[in-house]
């Protein structure tokens, strides 16, 4: 009984069901908020961190971790934390804070570099970091976000918020400009020189210069630059003429420029334009209207003395220059003969009436046959610089000498004034090589013999002919006053008509015997009988 009562209790009862809780137990909840609170902590620390930057310098003169600090526009907004050698011990690294905010002014161009004092050519600077100390200034740049720097050996010669344009010149040589050089336009320094280096085909010079507001809105795409470093000392007609833009420019070198209204084709600067860099303002007369055409001209004496960039003048006026020179040698004939290429514009003869779409050959042709010629001359006796005149001949003869294979227009020369007298006297000394020189001496000598002989008898007869001619004016005095004396006294007529007569035969008898005796003026009167 007990046993089924047992079994029928088992089957009875039902099975228990297990339900899981969906709640999170609150175990777990305090490491999950305790993450979420370090999460935001982390991140909030991260946000209110300053930036920190690397600058690289060639040396650390000057700065100390934890005191120098970074500034911009004399306002402070970091500071450097450590100075440590690069891995290569080359340069100085520099880790410098930033401050909350000043972080947008790190860009890729961004530049730095040491304020301290400086005492060069062009003055002292950072005299104020004798009290503030050393520091490191920021110029803000574009470009994507940086912080690595390579820092400026020397501080920017365009300060932060400078306004004013940037120039390139071309040069042929630096001479005597130099950073910091300054920029003169009349009289007042407008700008300075930024720096220079080599073109690309290692020919010229590329100097970068600032020009200053409001300075810069008088450099037009005709300006003209020249070089005012040192003495400009030339010699013209009027004597010696010494120019010294300022002592400043005497020592550091310096650039001037100007803008003529005068000049066509006026307008701004355009981007990428470069000027030409001229050595001095009268080079700037002597090359206008540069663009031209070649020429060439055949020289046969000597151009000692005719370089490369020497003027071409026509009647006075600067129209071109030496382009190139050249020495050529005719195997054939063994003959030499010098080309010479010259650069003409004919832009110059726009206004007297030739445009500047002219046919040059036509031109050119039509001046030939007028006489035109190339001739060389003396530009400076002192120097023995020459120069190449043109100028109208039309009676010399046209001599063109080049081949079929010489693509220039040609110029027919003429020898040069000294070249004529070189010629004259080798013709005038060939001559006289010619001539019996001791034929002449011994004609010389006897005829100077002859001429003493003479002398020494008109010495010896001079004095009769002198008594001769002294009794005939006596005589003939005498007459006159008789003559005068008939006259106030009322003689007849008569009288005086014989007297008159007798003094004409007197004298017409002394002009017989000198016709008939002319020697007699040298050796006497001749004696009776004699021829």
């Amino acid at each position: 009984m007990t046993e089924q009562q047992t079994d029928a209790g088992k089957g009875s009862l039902a099975s228990p069901e297990i339900k899981r809780s969906p709640r999170i137990s609150l175990v777990w909840l305090i490491p999950i908020l305790t993450a979420v609170i370090g999460g935001w902590l982390i991140v909030k620390t991260i946000a209110e961190q300053e930036p920190e930057i690397s600058i690289t310098f060639k040396s650390a003169e000057g700065i100390e971790a934890g005191k120098t600090r970074v500034k911009y526009r004399d306002l402070d907004v970091g500071v450097v934390e450590s100075v440590r050698l690069s891995d290569d011990f080359s340069q100085v690294e520099l880790r410098a804070k930033i401050s909350r905010g000043a972080e947008t002014l790190l860009h890729k161009r961004t530049r730095f570099w040491v304020v301290k004092p400086r005492l060069g050519m062009s003055g002292i600077s950072g005299l104020s970091t004798l009290v503030s100390g050393v520091y490191v200034a920021l110029e803000p740049g574009d470009g994507p976000v940086a912080s690595v720097f390579t820092g400026l050996d020397q501080p920017p010669r365009i300060m932060p918020g400078e306004r004013g344009t940037e120039i390139t010149l071309v040069a042929d040589r630096l001479g005597s400009l130099d950073i910091g050089s300054p920029v003169y336009y009349q009289g007042l320094q407008a700008g300075e020189v930024l720096g220079y280096e080599l073109t690309e085909e290692k020919k010229n010079v590329l100097v970068y210069l600032f020009i200053k507001a409001p300075f810069d809105a008088l450099v037009h795409s005709n300006s003209h630059f020249w070089n005012v470093g040192g003495l400009d000392v030339s010699l013209g007609v009027n004597g010696v003429d010494v120019h010294v833009e300022s002592m400043k420019s005497l020592l550091l070198g310096g650039v001037a420029f100007e803008t003529s209204d005068s000049l066509a084709h006026s307008g701004q600067v355009e981007k990428g334009q470069h000027f030409t860099l001229f050595n001095n303002h009268t080079d700037i007369a002597s090359n206008a209207d540069t663009r031209g055409e070649t020429f060439i001209a055949y020289f046969d004496n000597s151009v000692r003395g005719l370089v490369v960039g020497a003027p071409v003048e026509f009647k006075g006026i600067t129209i071109g220059s030496v382009a190139e020179l050249r020495l050529e040698f005719n195997q054939q004939d063994t003959s030499f003969r010098i080309p010479v290429l010259l650069e003409i514009s004919f832009q110059r003869l726009a206004e007297s009436g030739v445009s500047a779409d002219v046919d040059t050959k036509k031109l050119l042709d039509q001046l030939i046959a007028k006489g035109l010629r190339a001739q060389l001359r003396t530009g400076n006796l002192l120097t023995g610089k020459l120069f190449v005149e043109l100028d109208m001949h039309p009676d010399t003869a046209v001599q063109l000498r080049a081949d079929n294979s010489i693509t220039f227009l040609e110029l027919p020369t003429i020898p040069g004034n000294f070249d004529r007298m070189a010629t004259s006297v080798q013709n005038t000394l060939a001559k006289l090589e010619r001539v019996d020189i001791e034929a002449i001496a011994g004609e010389l000598q006897q005829s100077l013999r002859a001429l003493h002989h003479l002398l020494a008898t008109m010495d010896q007869h001079a004095g009769p002919v002198v008594v001769n001619m002294d009794q005939t004016l006596l005589k003939a005095r005498t007459t006159l006053e008789l003559l005068n004396r008939q006259l106030k006294a009322g003689s007849p007529a008569i009288r005086m008509t014989e007297e008159l007569s007798e003094t004409a035969r007197s004298i017409r008898e002394l002009v017989d015997m000198l016709e008939r005796n002319p020697e007699s003026v040298i050796i006497g009167k001749p004696k009776a009988g004699g021829k």
